[in-house]
């Protein structure tokens, strides 16, 4: 299989997407190179599925069908319920600018906009927060280099996604390999070799600590892939491999796509159908049955087991959004979409959000037009939210690792999301907003963060209540983090980093939609998910970790 072709010479070495192959988007982001390990049609499946293809039956184009029971054998079948009418939000664009709706949402139609006015925030003022986030405000919030780890050089672009942060540990996948650091520091602490290099990593780590990764059962020789046919489970902690798993159809190894944990449940997912093992012993719960019509393409994970599940193909083609009991299988809600989407991802399991590029309405290869809120008991559709891709900034998989999204985040049955950049306020510059919608009307609640002239705000996570948000600065400043109040959408700045041309040129490596970013207790960590030959890119030290840190 060919590997991707490096990033162009002379420009910052820029890290890839989340693997999907897509059309290129437009204004403010970087080209990225496909997926070194994206899964080709009929790669090592006999007998396998039919891809799903356009024209889904169920209403008309566009519109979501109603939940109901898988088609065909499956896993299993979910009872019959009554479609929900979906209430659509749509972002209104005047000029060049954008304006937004106020409703009466969440908020009983109370305007409580808050604008961080020039990006600074409010630097240590924590008197005014009203949230019940766990990150604390520092006295300052300059931060000073904790550590970094220089980008490991490869024979040919390797994966190296996967990072996590403990009480006791920062984790980052290598080539072949996964290290522990001391989160201040950056001693090593331990590392767990693997025969050859990550697929995919999961996002979530279960409360004591532990992971899962697909990885490749030896070093592929350059230009080509061994499969991702190797499931491991990770103490982060202790540093150890507990097991390794694979699953055959027939003689062959089955390749998995993604990867996720959901409690004590490793789920994996791919053409071939879906898996799963227990978390703690590597015992199979489920696996690809032969027979079926309908195959788990992934899951997503975290607090609820949620399953993207494929039947048909071609105009009977459908996907089926499953919330799962982690231990069973058993399929304890599931709402059918529509015609015209092909592909989905998994913004939250709790409560449960879709996102989709419906009929690829989106226009810049995002995967995200529409999202979808969904009843996880019943199955039925709360709301649908457009949200165009001229208007927002978020961008999903879809295709392969269906949790990857960056640009929205969940909470507060909120949804919370960037805005594209439009001008600002001063002469040639450029910004965007978060914005909410509620999940129960779809309607925009009237809170908007902004990030002010030449800064770019992103949705990293929840803290409690609390939206925490990355910035990506002008030249002459360094990056933020900030924490935005669930209510009063008040900006408290938490980090700020330094402005100096070693770490501007870091911060440009690894934007929110092209590295894996992590921020916990006065800690920033910016991560890369590729690893690159020599030469390959500019001449600029480059980095696998770099980490910043506050004094407290």
């Amino acid at each position: 299989m060919t590997q991707p072709p490096p990033p162009p010479p002379n420009q910052p070495p820029q890290q890839p997407g989340f693997g999907a192959p897509r059309p290129q988007p437009g204004y403010g982001y970087p080209q990225q190179p496909p997926n070194p390990y994206a899964q080709q049609p009929g790669y090592g499946y006999p007998n396998q599925p039919p891809q799903p293809g356009y024209g889904y039956p169920g209403g008309p184009p566009g519109q979501p069908a109603g939940p109901g029971p898988a088609s065909g054998p499956g896993r299993n079948n979910a009872v019959l319920f009554i479609v929900l009418a979906a209430v659509v939000a749509i972002a209104l664009i005047v000029g060049g600018g954008i304006w937004y709706a106020r409703s009466s949402g969440g908020d009983g139609g109370k305007d409580d906009t808050a604008s961080s006015g020039g990006g600074t925030g409010d630097k240590g003022a924590s008197g005014g927060r009203k949230g019940n986030g766990t990150e604390k405000v520092p006295a300052d919030p300059a931060a000073k280099v904790l550590f970094q780890v220089p980008l490991p050089t490869a024979k040919d672009t390797t994966v190296t996604a996967g990072s996590w942060l403990t009480d006791k540990v920062y984790a980052k996948s290598g080539i072949a390999r996964i290290t522990g650091y001391d989160p201040g520091s950056g001693a090593e602490l331990w590392t767990v070799p693997l025969p050859g290099p990550v697929c995919r990593a999961s996002g979530h780590a279960s409360a004591d600590g532990r992971t899962a990764v697909v990885f490749q059962p030896k070093m592929p020789a350059k230009g080509s892939t061994a499969g991702c046919t190797q499931v491991a489970a990770i103490d982060l902690n202790a540093g150890k491999r507990l097991w390794t798993k694979t699953i055959k159809s027939g003689d062959v190894p089955v390749n998995f796509d993604n990867v996720t944990v959901a409690q004590q449940t490793v789920a994996v997912g791919g053409t071939s159908g879906g898996a799963a093992f227990d978390l703690a012993s590597g015992k199979v719960r489920w696996q690809p049955k032969p027979a079926d019509s309908c195959y788990d393409a992934g899951y997503g994970g975290g607090a609820k087991l949620v399953a993207i599940r494929r039947c048909g193909s071609g105009d009977a083609g459908q996907l089926h959004i499953q919330t799962l009991d982690p231990v069973s299988g058993k399929v304890l809600s599931e709402y059918k979409m529509a015609s015209g989407i092909d592909y989905a991802s998994v913004v939250s399991t709790d409560p449960l959000v879709v996102a989709a590029d419906v009929n690829d309405s989106a226009g810049d290869g995002s995967g995200f037009s529409d999202v979808f809120s969904i009843d996880s008991r019943t199955g039925a559709l709360r709301t649908r939210i457009s949200t165009p891709g001229s208007s927002y900034a978020a961008r999903c998989d879809g295709i392969y690792e269906l949790e990857k999204c960056s640009g929205v985040v969940v909470g507060n049955d909120r949804l919370y999301l960037a805005t594209e950049e439009h001008d600002g306020d001063g002469e040639y510059t450029k910004t965007n907003e978060i914005v909410a919608f509620d999940l129960a009307t779809g309607r925009q609640t009237g809170q908007r963060a902004d990030a002010g002239d030449n800064y770019t705000i992103t949705p990293l996570r929840m803290d409690g209540s609390d939206v925490i948000a990355y910035k990506n600065a002008p030249y002459d400043k360094g990056a933020q983090v900030v924490s935005i109040d669930g209510g009063s959408f008040k900006e408290t700045e938490l980090l700020e980093n330094p402005a100096t041309t070693a770490v501007k040129a870091v911060e440009t490596s690894m934007s929110p939609q092209y590295a894996e970013i992590l921020y916990s207790r006065g800690r920033l960590y910016l991560s890369a998910v590729f690893a690159h030959t020599a030469g390959s890119a500019t001449s600029a030290k480059e980095y696998l970790v770099s980490a910043f840190g506050t004094g407290g």
